[in-house]
């Protein structure tokens, strides 16, 4: 295969560059992503389309990757509660090497065939769930173990690469290939690639929580009221939505515990 996110940069000697040219490189390389992402639009609205229909019965969605890839995974799974109030356990995010790699580099975690089932397994995954493996090289073996075990138990698997003719696609039901040409830094896929991946699991998160009725209108109608920004945000959106006065919203958010719930009560 021809692993595009490891060909060498369109810039050399970065070292020599001031600081205002090596922003200004990678600032221009990275606005050709969104583009990128765009040509992706139809395959993800498959994904979501069909994560919809499982999460409708009960099922959970989740996502396995290595480093960066397994980072930003982690990342929408955990903001998916506070945002969109769906309950912890329904959107769950899986490292290699362990929540210990969230924070430090965990060596050849990424490099285990079989960890990643066995870390599925822990949460008893079943035919009703879905898997999305996310690897920038679609190379990775611990994800690809994991995508290989979960298609042999008739479970509903996607993937995000950035390398066209990566083995992980031939693992995924709904393959998301987003190609963003070789980093700015040869080889460092948390740059265009991470970022792709994280434009591509924003749209697949909110777009499923949308369908599943965890939005009215444009507002987070569920989102958990973890801060006093929350609480004032949530406090407003009643009182646009009813017209009734900031004492009297405050007190329905706090008795109800929630927005749509507050809304509810008044009718």
């Amino acid at each position: 295969m021809t692993r595009i996110t490891e060909k060498d940069s369109h810039y050399r000697h970065l070292e020599k560059m001031s600081t205002s040219e090596i922003l200004g490189h990678i600032n221009h390389e990275d606005q050709s992503v969104p583009l990128r992402v765009k040509e992706c639009i139809p395959a993800i609205e498959k994904l979501v389309d069909d994560i919809v229909i499982r999460m409708v019965d009960g099922g959970r969605l989740f996502y396995i990757g290595a480093g960066t890839s397994g980072r930003l995974g982690i990342l929408d799974a955990s903001e998916c509660p506070p945002t969109f109030g769906v309950e912890h356990g329904r959107v769950i995010g899986i490292i290699a090497g362990g929540d210990d790699a969230i924070r430090k580099a965990q060596e050849f975690a990424e490099d285990d065939t079989t960890q990643a089932w066995s870390d599925l397994l822990a949460y008893d995954i079943n035919s009703t769930d879905i898997l999305i493996g996310i690897a920038a090289s679609g190379t990775t073996p611990y994800v690809l173990g994991g995508l290989t075990q979960a298609k042999a138990n008739g479970i509903l698997t996607g993937c995000i690469t950035c390398n066209a003719d990566a083995p992980i696609i031939a693992l995924a039901d709904h393959p998301i290939i987003c190609v963003v040409g070789p980093e700015f830094l040869t080889g460092s896929t948390r740059m265009k690639a991470g970022t792709a991946q994280k434009l591509i699991l924003n749209m697949i998160s909110t777009a499923t929580m949308i369908r599943l009725g965890r939005v009215e209108d444009n507002k987070m109608v569920d989102m958990l009221l973890t801060n006093n920004k929350l609480v004032e945000r949530g406090t407003r959106m009643i009182m646009e939505k009813t017209g009734c006065s900031s004492t009297e919203a405050a007190a329905l958010l706090e008795k109800h515990g929630s927005v749509r719930k507050a809304i509810q009560a008044i009718g």
